[in-house]
């Protein structure tokens, strides 16, 4: 089995694929086409702005590879940038489209709170995930982000507070979706990894 790490320029890829090398998958980084067609799971990772990463996305065809994975049910899993950009739109630095995959919009954290949202915080599981399978409750993972989800599609599968209830994971079928960083959440995001990897 082959999981491909989508490379589209942005984003802290190599400790994505050390976490599940370290977990003993088959990860490998990529920006070709094929081989993400050719993987059994695809990653969409990412730190950065949303319109330079969406346009990129397109410009690569790799939005009509993750199309395609979603209709062949092949697991997907988008981490912090990679989880708003399968969303319709987002409000960072303008307004963009997004991949539209779930009804949803991206917009920045509220006045009343530091951005970005920096650390540990503690996740409210609300739906039954197979990525939250062997999670202890209520379990501390690591973010790094200024904006955020808004849905009210029935797919949230974990909140965590932040100034308000904030929406941080979903999961729709066969994608999955994490605004926090699974790779730097210890023990936790190594679970949900591994989960994914067995998904």
């Amino acid at each position: 089995m082959m999981i491909a790490i989508i490379d589209y320029g942005m984003g802290n890829l190599r400790s994505v694929q050390k976490a599940f090398e370290y977990l003993g998958y088959d990860a490998k980084v990529t920006d070709d086409t094929a081989e993400m067609e050719a993987a059994d799971k695809l990653v969409l990772p990412g730190v950065g702005a949303f319109g330079d990463a969406i346009k990129t996305i397109r410009d690569k065809g790799i939005d009509k590879v993750i199309y395609r994975a979603a209709g062949d049910k092949k697991p997907f899993l988008g981490i912090c940038l990679g989880m708003q950009m399968i969303f319709d739109k987002s409000y960072e630095y303008g307004e963009f489209d997004g991949l539209g995959l779930i009804k949803g919009e991206i917009k920045l954290l509220p006045d009343n709170v530091k951005k970005p949202h920096i650390g540990w915080n503690n996740l409210n599981i609300k739906m039954r995930s197979p990525l939250f399978d062997g999670l202890p409750e209520s379990p501390y993972v690591y973010f790094v982000h200024s904006y955020y989800l808004e849905t009210d599609a029935p797919v949230v599968s974990a909140t965590t507070y932040y100034g308000k209830e904030i929406q941080v994971a979903v999961q729709k079928d066969n994608i999955f979706a994490l605004q926090f960083h699974p790779e730097k959440s210890g023990d936790v995001g190594l679970q949900i990894l591994k989960n994914f990897g067995g998904a």
